[in-house]
């Protein structure tokens, strides 16, 4: 009986044979000093390396592209939100001084937004009002032309006689 049992600790079962042909871990003995692990090869390592390089550069141009585009939205937001606010102020301001003229150029509004007032007469009681703002991308405190964001035009009357 002793020689049997010798014999089945001796041999290895299939599965661990297996596993020690193919470069797995594997473990003799209940005892995990005992363990030899296979690494990745320098070849391996390179070909994954490049497959991740390959992987990344169109991940990276699609995150700048939606990044750019993220910030060119934010910018025409924010000149229609300002161009609706001095629209406004000026409607307000002409009830009471119609007479008054409204034209500016190169206003700061907020930070480098800019903005350009023209004011044109329509009429006798009738005027044109059109605000230009734009995002100063040059930093040099005039509102260009190919600057500008958003463009808003209006018409104010005159109320009553002062």
């Amino acid at each position: 009986m002793y020689r049997k049992l010798t014999r089945l600790s001796t041999r290895i079962p299939p599965i661990l044979a297996f596993a020690r042909k193919q470069g797995d871990t594997v473990c003799s003995g209940a005892r995990v000093k005992n363990c030899k692990q296979a690494g990745l090869t320098l070849t391996e390592v390179v070909i994954a390396s490049a497959l991740l390089i390959i992987a990344m550069v169109p991940i990276l141009k699609g995150l700048t592209s939606a990044y750019l585009g993220t910030t060119i939205i934010e910018r025409k937001t924010h000149s229609l939100l300002l161009s609706q606010a001095r629209l406004d102020e000026i409607k307000a301001r002409s009830v009471y001084n119609y007479s008054q003229s409204y034209a500016e150029n190169n206003l700061s509004l907020d930070g480098s937004y800019l903005c350009n007032v023209a004011d044109e007469s329509a009429g006798s009681n009738l005027r044109k009002i059109t605000i230009s703002v734009g995002f100063d991308l040059n930093d040099n405190n005039i509102l260009d032309s190919d600057e500008i964001e958003v463009t808003l035009a209006t018409y104010i009357t005159k109320r009553w006689d002062s």
